[in-house]
């Protein structure tokens, strides 16, 4: 995308803006925190990588910005509100096409899912939303999600379901700590980037370790 740095940035900065305005009332895990870190987290991967960086950073800040879960399943109002923004720039329409592109395919939907599109920037965004879903941050993002759809912390009845569907997937309701397994455990071998796999990596034992500590508490064994 050809601008020139301050218009880059005047983009930039209307786009956060715009971030913060429609996401103000948004559940804790997908808010404009989510945003702010997975756009922060990008721009950090994107050091290492051959990337359009403007793309990058509108990719980051609106790839969440109408999260599906949260319009009965909906996967256009996504695309639908970033498309009408980045019209108010006058910006290329095969940019608009491009951010509308990694909406639709950033996001994890099972493990049977095969993703049908590939960019060097989606590389580095896809990799920096997954590491919002893992470590310390993605612990707290998954119970705070648990308990806004009501769901059970656990039940060692409830099985995980390892190859569910993608229709499985979205309608899933089962008890928080099956999503460990059936999403954020699996997000470390799924990592594009070499920066991305280097933090996947400590994030995923840092969860490794507390899921170890939350089964002996469970049992009362410390």
């Amino acid at each position: 995308m050809n601008t020139s740095k301050e218009k880059h940035q005047e983009i930039i900065n209307k786009t956060i803006i715009f971030v913060q305005e429609t996401l103000a009332n948004a559940e804790g895990g997908h808010d404009r925190w989510h945003i702010y870190r997975v756009w922060k987290t990008a721009k950090h991967i994107a050091k290492t990588e051959h990337v359009d960086m403007v793309i990058v950073e509108l990719w980051a800040l609106l790839h969440d910005i109408a999260d599906s879960k949260f319009y009965d399943g909906n996967e256009d109002i996504g695309p639908q509100k970033a498309r009408k923004h980045l019209e108010s720039f006058q910006i290329e329409e095969n940019i608009i096409i491009q951010v509308e592109n990694i909406i639709k395919h950033i996001s994890f939907k099972g493990g049977n899912h095969k993703q049908n599109f590939t960019s060097p920037e989606l590389d580095v965004v896809q990799d920096a939303d997954r590491l919002d879903a893992l470590g310390a941050i993605g612990i707290a993002r998954t119970f705070n999600y648990g308990g806004h759809k009501g769901r059970a912390i656990y039940n060692p009845n409830n099985k995980p379901n390892l190859n569910m569907t993608k229709e499985e997937y979205k309608t899933n309701d089962e008890p928080t700590l099956n999503h460990f397994y059936e999403k954020l455990l699996l997000l470390k071998d799924r990592m594009n980037t070499t920066t991305g796999k280097k933090m996947a990596e400590h994030r995923h034992n840092y969860m490794e370790k507390y899921l170890e500590e939350f089964y002996k508490e469970w049992e009362g064994e410390r």
